[in-house]
């Protein structure tokens, strides 16, 4: 029998540990495991030869820094996972293995306030048409991340505001897809997602404290601290679209005055411009036209920017991130709405915090929560079913 402490006890817990790094990095040279892990170089080295002579990981010439090095990455034929991510006008699906690569990803227009039921169903049938494209068979998917437009309630696993998703009252978004493919699903919101995807493929990389602030039909912000995304006891951390600016300002959708979304969310900003500019208007159609020098455009960003960075003023003196990343079709806008953003932010926030601070856009845009998605399901897989060829003999695997 196994004791704690014991030399097949050492050896499973450092295995876990090497494929948990390279699990969550997509790849990692011998030398980055080492530092990531703690481990030393010889025992890495053993480790990632028997994971290799396991089938566990794939190994790849490389260089780093002008020497040659060793590329570790899980096998690509391990398993894949999927990404879910229901906006509020779209719906896009992404496969990936577990070397972070992606497989295959597609969008389509979709109006998910409307029906849930009509939204899991296209998600359904998207999935599988993607898993068939790939030609990799259904019993190799690992798991699926969903994304959902919305709060999600810690202990009932349901949308925690039906004011932002009336029409998926009392709906178990994890319960509902994994009864429909029979694979474990992971959800979380897309603010959270965005946050995630940005930390493991975008402008987060490296950073361990970030907020990504999604400015779309609503506000949201998904918060990193430590490495981690943090939700908050009951899900609803990184609500800044409800943070009160103007107590006297226009009532908001939760039922409050002033909130930041009021002044900075599309449903709430277009309406500005359709004076001047006519029906039709979409943030990502404003963007381009203040891109391009219109005026009344290029106004309406830069005050969305400096109500923004009112918001983010206060993350930072709650938080102290050291960036900040901003993501939805506002990012477009680049220094349009970044240099207001941070002009508020040196206004309003504590002048310490502020220094520390860099304001970036988002590097992936659109795809930001659906690779969240594919990161969700690597943070929280086990590795039970990846370690088990590389254990001795009659070894029972991690749980």
């Amino acid at each position: 029998m196994e004791t704690p402490g014991s030399q097949t006890s050492l050896h499973r817990a450092n295995l876990e540990r090497v494929v948990r790094a390279v699990r969550m990095a997509g790849s990692l040279t011998q030398a980055e495991i080492a530092r990531s892990t703690g481990l030393s170089a010889a025992t890495v080295s053993n480790i990632v030869r028997e994971l290799k002579d396991g089938g566990t990981v794939e190994v790849t010439p490389t260089s780093a820094g002008g020497r040659r090095a060793r590329s570790v990455s899980l096998s690509g034929d391990a398993g894949i996972v999927i990404g879910v991510d229901f906006g509020h006008t779209h719906l896009r699906v992404a496969v990936g293995n577990l070397a972070h690569q992606v497989l295959a990803e597609e969008a389509e227009p979709l109006d998910v306030d409307a029906s849930s039921a009509e939204g899991f169903d296209r998600a359904e049938t998207l999935v599988n048409r993607l898993v068939e494209a790939t030609g990799i068979g259904p019993g190799k998917i690992i798991g699926v991340g969903l994304g959902v437009p919305g709060p999600i309630d810690v202990e009932s696993g349901t949308l925690g505001s039906t004011a932002i998703l009336p029409g998926w009252t009392g709906i178990n978004p994890s319960d509902e897809l994994s009864g429909r493919l029979g694979v474990p699903v992971y959800v979380d919101n897309d603010a959270n997602l965005g946050a995630l995807g940005e930390l493991v493929w975008g402008s987060g990389r490296g950073v361990k404290d970030l907020a990504y602030i999604k400015v779309a039909s609503g506000v949201g912000a998904g918060l990193v601290i430590d490495g981690q995304i943090y939700r908050g006891p009951g899900g609803t951390a990184g609500e800044i679209g409800h943070i009160t600016l103007d107590e006297s300002g226009p009532v908001c959708r939760c039922g409050n005055r002033g909130c930041l979304e009021t002044f900075a969310a599309a449903r709430y900003v277009l309406p500005l411009l359709r004076p001047s500019h006519g029906d039709g208007l979409t943030m990502e159609k404003v963007v381009r036209l203040a891109r391009e020098g219109d005026p009344g455009c290029r106004r309406v960003v830069a005050d969305v920017g400096r109500h923004i960075g009112s918001g983010v003023a206060n993350l930072c003196n709650l938080l102290n991130p050291s960036r900040v990343v901003l993501g939805g079709d506002l990012a477009e806008a680049g220094e349009l709405v970044l240099g207001p953003i941070r002009e508020s932010v040196s206004r309003y926030a504590i002048p310490s915090a502020a220094r520390q601070l860099s304001v970036a856009p988002g590097a992936l845009g659109g795809r930001a929560e659906v690779l969240g998605a594919l990161a969700l399901v690597l943070s929280e897989m086990g590795d039970s079913t990846l370690l088990g060829s590389a254990l001795p003999a009659g070894a029972p695997a991690f749980t």
